[in-house]
């Protein structure tokens, strides 16, 4: 199986054809195509390095799982509590 390598949102992600993945927010609408930036595609001795475009469909947006961020200094009653949801959106890689 061949596979690539991707940058979106900052970040890198190992992806194959047909493979489904969450990536950071994209501000694209459910159901279209987006071009992403591919680092290196093939497989093997076959790989290829540079750059390259490959194509994506968003399926959904949405937003992760709560993590709460507690921040507290002993005896000096000082506390504060904050929650955070980061957003994401789903795509197919085509």
């Amino acid at each position: 199986m061949s596979y690539a390598i991707i940058r979106t949102g900052g970040k890198q992600f190992v992806v194959e054809s047909g493979q489904t993945l969450r990536v950071p927010s994209i501000e694209k609408k459910t159901g279209e195509t987006i071009e992403l930036e591919a680092l290196s595609s093939g497989e093997g001795k076959d790989m290829k390095f540079g750059a390259a475009t490959l194509n994506a469909t968003v399926v959904e947006h949405g937003r992760g799982d709560k993590i709460i961020v507690f921040k507290k200094k002993r005896r000096k009653q000082y506390k504060r509590k904050q929650g955070h949801r980061q957003g994401y959106t789903e795509i197919k890689i085509d």
